[in-house]
């Protein structure tokens, strides 16, 4: 009975097995031809139609093939077209730039003038050297003093800014830094401008200042401008 009902289990399941793997492939069958039903064959080959290209048939692939030489004649004209194209245009350019640059008359830049301020300038005059104050304004924390020198002499004279003495209207020395002076006046120069400027804390009770620079290392020239107003 043992070895009957074995046989007779493995009988049904190699059965079932069977009828499952048959239904599976019968279904799959009719999804794939349902999947395939707008799908055609290829016209032709590719492969035939690549034998034919190099063969020289172009009558049905429809495209014309151009050799290797021709191409390169073609981009090669196409590049000298441009370059001349391009030449022509900026010589265009660069001759309607210089016959506007002939038409436009030169302009020449416009000094500012500026007013005058009230008690300046203060000036000096030592041997043919000029020292000018020309004004005072408070800039930043310092006390600003713009300067002008010339040399109207024939021999020229040197200059070490760090002995200029600053002094206020009470005989306090006071510190000061320079800023565009000439370290040297040639003879017969033009007019040099800078700046010398003072710390706006010592000035608290300041009215009036005094300058006074020396020539380097003589020591023979003194240039002494006093009384500059520091108005606030």
């Amino acid at each position: 009975m043992k070895l009957n009902s074995t046989v007779l289990l493995t009988l049904i399941l190699l059965t079932l097995m069977l009828g499952a793997g048959s239904v599976s492939a019968i279904l799959g069958f009719d999804i794939g031809s349902k999947a395939l039903k707008g799908v055609t064959t290829p016209d032709a080959r590719p492969t035939t139609k690549f034998t034919s290209g190099k063969a020289g048939n172009t009558s049905q692939s429809g495209v014309a093939l151009l050799r290797e030489e021709e191409i390169l004649k073609l981009v090669k004209a196409r590049i000298e077209g441009k370059t001349k194209a391009t030449k022509s245009e900026k010589s265009e350019d660069e001759d309607e730039d210089i016959q506007a640059n002939k038409q436009k008359p030169e302009e020449k830049p416009k000094e500012v003038e500026e007013k005058p301020q009230a008690g300046f300038p203060v000036n000096a005059e030592n041997q043919g050297v000029s020292f000018v104050v020309q004004s005072a304004k408070f800039s930043g924390g310092d006390l600003i003093l713009r300067v002008r020198m010339q040399n109207k002499g024939s021999e020229s004279v040197r200059f070490l800014y760090s002995f200029l003495d600053v002094t206020d209207d009470k005989g306090r020395t006071l510190s000061a830094s320079t800023e565009g002076l000439p370290a040297e006046l040639p003879g017969k120069s033009e007019t040099f401008s800078g700046t010398v400027s003072i710390p706006t804390p010592l000035l608290d009770d300041v009215k009036k200042i005094s300058l006074a620079l020396t020539d380097y290392p003589a020591q023979k020239l003194r240039l002494e401008v006093s009384n500059i107003p520091v108005a606030r």
